[in-house]
């Protein structure tokens, strides 16, 4: 449980991951909540299966994604501690993306004037922090100045996220 709550930290951009040092059990826990709770989103949207698939690319594309940045650099080493730290605050993210949509149904529900606003609004808060977050680590990890962490952290998110839709919709 330290270790999650040291890893929950880094979305209020504390601690330096590189520190932390996930156990093999953690990392998969953290990897099976990532596809979890991506599918439970991804099914609200979209069907189920389509759902399903979008997010098993989504993860195929982070590891890529991750593996080839540290390959490039020859930091492999970062590989593990990395990819735990994304993917802890992605799901941290993704937990409040799942109760961003409760939250739409029961204003669409209630018949709140603003409510896809509203939903819009948040969704638009948790991508901008999301960012953040990914390029907090990134300049964390690498040292990187703030302007390269943010274009990696934007790309990632457009490796991760874009391709597996823009499959999808072929």
């Amino acid at each position: 449980m330290s270790l999650l709550i040291k890893y929950l930290s880094l979305c209020w951009f504390r601690n330096n991951p590189a520190e932390f040092v996930p156990t093999k059990s953690f990392m998969w826990k953290t990897v099976g909540f990532y596809l979890v709770s991506g599918i439970i989103v991804e099914s609200l949207i979209a069907d189920p299966a389509d759902g399903t698939l979008e997010v098993s690319l989504r993860t195929v594309m982070a590891f890529s994604s991750i593996a080839t940045l540290l390959l490039i650099l020859r930091k492999w080493s970062y590989f593990n501690q990395l990819f735990t730290a994304i993917f802890v605050c992605e799901n941290f993210i993704m937990t409040l993306a799942i109760l961003t949509e409760v939250l739409y149904f029961v204003m669409v529900r209630e018949h709140v004037e603003y409510s896809e606003e509203i939903s819009i609004g948040i969704g638009a808060m948790l991508l901008c922090w999301y960012l953040a977050i990914v390029s907090y680590l990134l300049r964390q990890f690498f040292s990187y100045k703030t302007s390269v962490s943010v274009i990696l952290a934007i790309s990632y998110f457009v490796l991760t996220y874009g391709i597996p839709m823009l499959f999808m919709d072929i």
